[in-house]
């Protein structure tokens, strides 16, 4: 397989993630639609003569499908002879952008061939030099269905050049699995990088071309909330408390009672079930009445100490994951009981994260740890744990604390 481009691999799911992140950023699903579409017609366009190549487009009626549907409003503009194969009714397009590219399509009805296909005896011969696969595209799980495994098989037996949309329809875009028939392609041109299905399908896929559709690596960097959808969990209806994670923070102090509370509610709003937090007893109160679903574990004193832990530990044997640090503040007392109970977790093995003042105290004893575990310093925590000052040229700072994971 010729892969034109070199590029890491993205699955399915952070491809779905990488968008919700772009429109959250500013840079709309339409917009990239539109990209893509585009992308997909100058590539065909620099292969092919307008003037004497006829292109059969088959399009669904999701996101890939809109890709189509842009491609084919370019390609028509350029010259092409275009046919359009919509496989459904153009009532039961799913995607909202699909849908919008589809009304922008149909005011070229004197300009284009369009044909509804939603039965199987719709389905009927094609005659063209170049077919378009913008069925299904990644995310395939299940074998397609009529009329999609009918359009398959006739784009198969068609004496044409076939392109496929960022994946060929029928095959898995993550694992390459040929789920019943998949189009045989003499060119894949797939978008921002190449599928992991691609690669171990290559006998199946053609030519690879990828193409950006304006997707800057920034849009991957920075975190947004098509992230959160990477790890968020369905819940099914017969779900109850407890079965989406309990979380433990240890934090706060005599001075500090936000940033615990903070921690709290943002697992809770990421949607842990049950959160706790253990914090001295006047804090403890002060949280409490922040928000009424906060569940506080009232601690002896005005800070974290050794004598804590007994109490701290039975809440440890029922979490998911603890959080350490946020609001500590950095009493001797406190540091000792960070490293008590940062052994004892370990020795549970649940999944850790030391935040703030929870790192310092780390960092003055450099444990060795096993279990999952996360660190968030900022800069001079940073220092704090590596000794190392970090370059203020961003991409050079991204690559030391990489080297340093």
């Amino acid at each position: 397989m010729e892969i034109r481009r070199g590029y890491n691999m993205i699955t399915s799911k952070e491809m779905r993630a990488l968008e919700v992140n772009s429109e959250y950023f500013g840079v709309s699903r339409l917009q990239l639609m539109e990209n893509a579409g585009k992308a997909l017609t100058d590539e065909i366009a620099s292969r092919f003569d307008p003037e004497k190549t006829r292109i059969a487009i088959f399009s669904g009626l999701g996101g890939n499908g809109g890709d189509g549907f842009v491609a084919a409003r370019h390609l028509a503009c350029l010259g092409f002879k275009v046919e359009v194969m919509l496989a459904g009714r153009s009532k039961d397009i799913v995607d909202e952008e699909a849908r919008r590219n589809w009304l922008a399509l149909r005011v070229l009805k004197d300009t284009l061939v369009f044909h509804e296909i939603y039965d199987s005896t719709l389905v009927h011969s094609v005659e063209a030099d170049i077919i378009v696969d913008a069925l299904l595209g990644i995310g395939l799980e299940g074998v397609p269905r009529a009329p999609f495994s009918q359009l398959v098989k006739k784009m198969n037996e068609a004496e044409a050049f076939r392109v496929c949309v960022d994946v060929p329809t029928g095959m898995n875009s993550d694992s390459g699995k040929v789920l019943g028939e998949a189009v045989k392609a003499d060119l894949t041109i797939t978008f921002h990088r190449v599928k992991p299905g691609l690669k171990k399908a290559e006998k199946d896929v053609g030519e690879v071309v990828v193409k950006d559709i304006g997707l800057p690596k920034e849009f991957e960097r920075f975190a947004g909330p098509g992230d959160v959808s990477l790890v968020v969990k369905s819940r099914p209806p017969e779900a109850h408390k407890g079965d989406f994670g309990r979380l433990l923070v240890v934090g706060g102090s005599e001075v500090f009672s936000g940033a615990p509370a903070l921690v709290a509610l943002s697992a809770l709003r990421a949607g842990v079930d049950l959160t706790f937090i253990a914090a001295p007893e006047r804090t403890a109160y002060a949280i409490s009445s922040m928000a009424p679903d906060l569940i506080t574990v009232k601690l002896e004193g005005s800070h974290l100490n050794p004598r804590n832990t007994a109490v701290i530990k039975r809440y440890l044997e029922t979490s998911n994951a603890v959080v350490i640090g946020p609001g500590l503040g950095l009493h001797k007392e406190t540091k000792d009981a960070v490293v008590g109970l940062v052994e004892m977790i370990e020795k549970e093995k649940i999944p850790l994260l030391l935040d703030a003042d929870g790192l310092k105290a780390f960092a003055e004893y450099k444990l060795r740890i096993r279990s999952p575990l996360v660190l968030t310093p900022h800069a001079g925590e940073y220092r704090l744990l590596t000794n190392k000052k970090l370059p203020m040229d961003f991409e050079t700072r991204v690559e030391d604390v990489r080297k340093t994971a």
